[in-house]
């Protein structure tokens, strides 16, 4: 926008979103004239016309149209459409002044796509129209395909000509005071090259996803349009509120899909559709997780339960201020730590998503990947996020034999679950079976904050309770004579949520093998009696000993570790960690 504009006008700088006014105090001060625009850029842009009144416009419409309202010099640049210009007549005028002073050269040269030829033939239409006061802007999309993210001794000729063109266009007094502004489009600033984004003279613009509000103007758009079918329980206001994460684009897709099926759009198809679309978005790097139970199917772990219950009641109390801004729990294989992390999304209504591998072997990808995952949480929220195997799956801050990739990828991560700005809307939770192989940096307050632990359960009380509560999960017919602590009594040996749910499906089994649909007291025996628990009792017993030695209440701690002094518990950790092979 124009500096004139701007100071006259001031109410209009009002009504543009936080990032187009960034952008628009940037160009006003005159202290640089490069912008990385990056985000949600392949979106359609909200501009308030009126007070609650919105046009939508693709970004390139909405600087050049919006911004700048199309007067001066304004061109494009792509590799794919190499130059073109806002109107007609910037074009002609382009290509009319570049033929006089290069009479010789055939016209398509000075619209080629190619970056060298581009960029030379553009620098010298700027230079000649600096001194007639015209305000010039370049919009170049698809920045990554000229900057490149690559180390500078990689770079190709064309690649190593358009960054230095770009840095010297960043630092150049002419084109600053002269009123040339280059604007970079990209979808994520780990794809370009990092001397360009770490240049302090690069404006780095980020556009968001769509909040509540801006996605209740688009669907009322589209309603007044007669291009929105609603059932009747569902209005704007409901949908803008539950479709999270999705940008415009998203939104009209759904909207068309259904009006060419001509069926309304109902919770069940947008939960649908709004799952497929996440999951496409993220490229395969996050997985939805649709969770059909809540905290009632969790057997035993009162107190765990008991602080997920507390968190649920602060967050449909809007109290999101007190919550922790992520939870560590721990505890040994099968004792259904990530169920009840699912259970708890259920209890309070919210998605679940868990992270997938964005890890690349190419240079640069994983960063990308996780800044395109990173994003798309930030426009979920509120949501949790669930990170199975955690100690694996994140790294820690010194890891080796990938040119730094990886330390890189964590301080992001921990940078990024430490934002307190996010508390209460994304909830972390890290699953480990190992937190001792947990950085301190993911696991302090601040980040992973509240420590819980589950562990197998002790008591016969709690192991029929257990068992009744995977009957109703797995929806099991029981014969009702069964007398469950017999059977706990008779078999002695410690069983696992996870070992005692293969066995329930394993008696099913036999029972229908024997052609029958209830669960008798001799499918089970027989079940029980062949069932070998997996024998690694050293690795369990430092599970569960690692586990003890991270939880933050004793009232989470089974009774035999309770009276166990803190120097003794670490001394065993330690000569099962020597028994193990393992490295302390």
């Amino acid at each position: 926008m124009a500096e004139q504009l701007i100071k006259k006008n001031s109410d209009f700088i009002k009504i543009l979103p936080s990032w187009a006014q960034d952008l628009a105090y940037k160009y006003c001060s005159k202290t640089a004239n490069l912008y990385l625009l990056n985000g949600n850029i392949r979106d359609f842009l909200p501009h308030m016309i009126h007070e609650w009144e919105f046009i939508f416009v693709r970004i390139q419409e909405y600087v050049s149209e919006v911004l700048f309202g199309n007067k001066d010099i304004i061109a494009f640049y792509d590799r794919s459409s190499g130059v073109n210009f806002c109107t007609p007549e910037m074009q002609r005028n382009y290509i009319q002044t570049m033929t006089k002073i290069y009479p010789d050269l055939d016209e398509e040269i000075f619209i080629s796509s190619d970056p060298l030829k581009a960029f030379f033939y553009l620098e010298k239409y700027f230079l000649l129209n600096i001194p007639l006061k015209h305000r010039i802007i370049l919009i170049v999309d698809y920045a990554e395909t000229i900057i490149p993210y690559s180390e500078i001794s990689r770079l190709n000729e064309e690649d190593r000509y358009t960054l230095v063109t770009l840095n010297r266009w960043s630092h150049d007094p002419i084109f600053t005071q002269g009123d040339v502004s280059i604007l970079l489009l990209t979808e994520n600033l780990s794809d370009i090259n990092p001397k360009l984004v770490a240049s302090p003279s690069t404006v780095k613009i980020d556009i968001p996803i769509p909040d509540e509000l801006v996605r209740k103007s688009f669907l009322d758009f589209l309603m007044r349009q007669d291009s929105l079918l609603l059932e009747p329980r569902l209005s704007t206001d409901t949908l803008a509120k539950i479709t999270s994460g999705l940008n415009l684009l998203n939104l009209n897709r759904l909207a068309a899909e259904s009006y060419e099926e001509d069926k309304p759009i109902t919770m069940d198809y947008l939960r649908k559709k709004k799952k497929e679309t996440i999951e496409n978005e993220a490229g395969g790097l996050l997985e939805f997780i649709e969770s059909e139970h809540d905290l009632t199917m969790v057997s035993g772990h009162d107190f765990v339960k008991k602080r997920f219950r507390s968190a649920s009641r602060a967050i449909k109390q809007g109290r999101l201020d007190v919550l922790p801004m992520g939870y560590l729990i721990a505890g040994p294989v099968g004792t259904g730590k990530s169920f009840m992390v699912s259970a708890f999304a259920g209890e309070i209504g919210i998605p679940i998503v868990k992270f997938r591998n964005f890890r690349s072997k190419w240079q640069g990808v994983t960063e990308a990947n996780l800044e395109k995952v990173l994003n798309i949480l930030k426009a979920m929220a509120p949501v949790g996020v669930m990170i199975d195997e955690a100690d694996a799956f994140l790294g820690d801050r010194n890891q080796d034999g990938d040119s730094g990739t990886s330390n890189r990828i964590f301080g992001q991560i921990t940078s990024f679950m430490g934002n307190t700005e996010y508390r209460g809307k994304i909830i972390w939770f890290l699953i480990t079976c190992r937190p001792d192989l947990l950085p301190i940096d993911l696991k302090r307050q601040g980040r992973a904050e509240e420590h819980l632990a589950l562990f197998y359960p002790e008591t016969a009380e709690e192991k029929e309770d257990l068992f009744q509560t995977l009957v109703r999960k797995l929806k099991l017919k029981i014969q009702s004579t069964l007398a469950v602590p017999d059977l706990f009594r008779k078999y002695r040996y410690d069983f696992s949520g996870a070992d005692l749910e293969s066995i329930l499906i394993r008696a099913k089994f036999a029972a229908a093998m024997n052609n029958h649909v209830i669960v008798t007291k001799e499918d089970l025996d027989e079940t029980i009696h062949d069932f070998i628990p997996p024998a690694y009792p050293y690795e369990i017993e430092l599970q569960n000993l690692v586990a003890v030695l991270e939880c933050t209440s004793r009232e989470m701690v089974p009774k035999r570790f309770q009276n166990l002094d803190r120097t003794k518990l670490i001394s065993e950790i330690k000569e099962l960690k020597t028994l193990l092979g393992e490295r302390d």
